[in-house]
C-alpha cells in the first residue's frame, strides 16, 4: 500500500487547472501549424496565425487562452494499492479546482442548479470520472471544457443495421449543424458502443488522446481519417468563416454493445483543446 495525501492532490489539481488554461499542448500547436500549410482561405490562414499568437501570449504571460475557462472535468486513475489519507478524495479535487480558479483568476462558470442558476463563485463542483487500475500511482487529468463546444455535442441510438455508414452520417451531420458555434477548428471526439451513458463518456475520453495519434485498431483509424476528410470538406473553416480547416482531428473510441443497440456520441471541443495531467 502507498499513501497519497489529500493536500498533495489539492495542490496538484490547482496547478493543473491553471496550466491547462494557460498552456496549449504541443500537439495542438503542431496541428495549427500543419493546418496553416494546407489552408486555402486567406481569412482562414489569418485566423490560424492569430490562434498561434494567442497561444504564445497565454503561455508567456500565464493568462487564460480563452475567456471561457471551462467546466473542470477531472479524470482519476487510482491504483488499487493507493490509500488516500488526510480526507476525502473528491473533496480534495474540488478544493484544488476552487484554489486553481480563484488564485489563477480564471472565470467561474458553474451554477449551483440547472434551473435556479446561481453561480457557485469558485467553479466547483468538478465533474469527476474515476477508474481503479493496477499499481500504486494516482493519475490526475484536468480537462477544462468550454460551454460553447459542449453545447454542440450530441448522442443518437442508431439501429445496428445502420452500421458504419449511419455512424458517419450522424457525426458529419452533428458537425455541420454546429457550424461556427464551437469555435472551429474543432477536435471531434466520437464514442461508439456501450450504453447511452458509456458512449458519451467514450466521446469525452477520445478528446484526451494526443491530436493526430490514430486509433490502434486499423479499421477505426481508417474511420477517423474518413470522417476528418468529410468534415473538412464541409467548408465551415476556421471560426466558421470558410476554408479547409474545420477540424484538426477526429478521435474515435469504441466499446462492446448490446445486440439491439448502436449508440453513437459526438463530443466537440473547440480549438482550445485543453488538458494537463500529473502522476502522483
Amino acid at each position: 500500500m502507498r499513501l497519497v495525501d489529500t493536500a498533495t492532490i489539492t495542490a496538484t489539481v490547482a496547478e493543473l487547472c491553471q496550466k491547462a488554461n494557460y498552456e496549449l499542448g504541443e500537439d495542438v500547436l503542431a496541428a495549427f501549424k500543419e493546418a496553416l500549410g494546407q489552408e486555402i482561405s486567406l481569412t482562414g490562414r489569418d485566423i490560424l496565425q492569430q490562434l498561434l499568437e494567442n497561444a504564445r501570449i497565454a503561455r508567456e504571460e500565464q493568462v487564460p487562452m480563452c475567456q471561457d475557462t471551462g467546466f473542470a472535468v477531472v479524470f482519476l486513475e487510482v491504483g488499487q494499492e493507493v490509500v488516500v489519507s488526510g480526507g476525502d478524495l473528491y473533496e480534495a479535487v474540488n478544493e484544488g479546482v476552487r484554489r486553481g480558479y480563484q488564485e489563477g483568476y480564471l472565470r467561474k462558470s458553474i451554477v449551483d442548479h440547472p434551473l435556479r442558476r446561481k453561480n457557485t463563485g469558485d467553479n466547483t463542483p468538478a465533474v469527476i470520472h474515476t477508474r481503479i487500475v493496477p499499481g500504486d500511482k494516482l493519475k490526475i487529468i484536468v480537462a477544462p471544457k468550454g460551454g460553447g463546444s459542449e453545447n454542440m455535442s450530441g448522442l443518437r441510438m442508431l439501429k445496428p443495421a445502420e452500421g458504419v455508414e449511419g455512424v458517419k452520417k450522424f457525426v458529419i451531420e452533428q458537425v455541420r449543424a454546429a457550424g461556427p458555434n464551437p469555435c472551429p477548428p474543432v477536435v471531434v471526439g466520437v464514442g461508439i458502443g456501450g450504453t447511452f451513458e458509456k458512449a458519451a463518456l467514450l466521446a469525452k475520453e477520445a478528446l484526451l488522446r494526443p491530436l493526430g495519434q490514430p486509433h490502434p485498431d486499423t479499421e477505426i483509424a481508417c474511420l477517423e481519417r474518413e470522417l476528418l476528410e468529410a468534415i473538412n470538406n464541409l467548408g465551415i473553416g476556421p471560426q466558421g468563416l470558410g476554408g479547409r480547416t474545420t477540424a484538426l482531428a477526429v478521435h474515435v473510441e469504441v466499446f462492446p454493445c448490446h445486440i439491439a443497440s448502436l449508440p453513437v456520441a459526438v463530443n466537440i471541443n473547440c480549438h482550445a483543446s485543453r488538458h494537463k495531467e500529473a502522476i502522483l
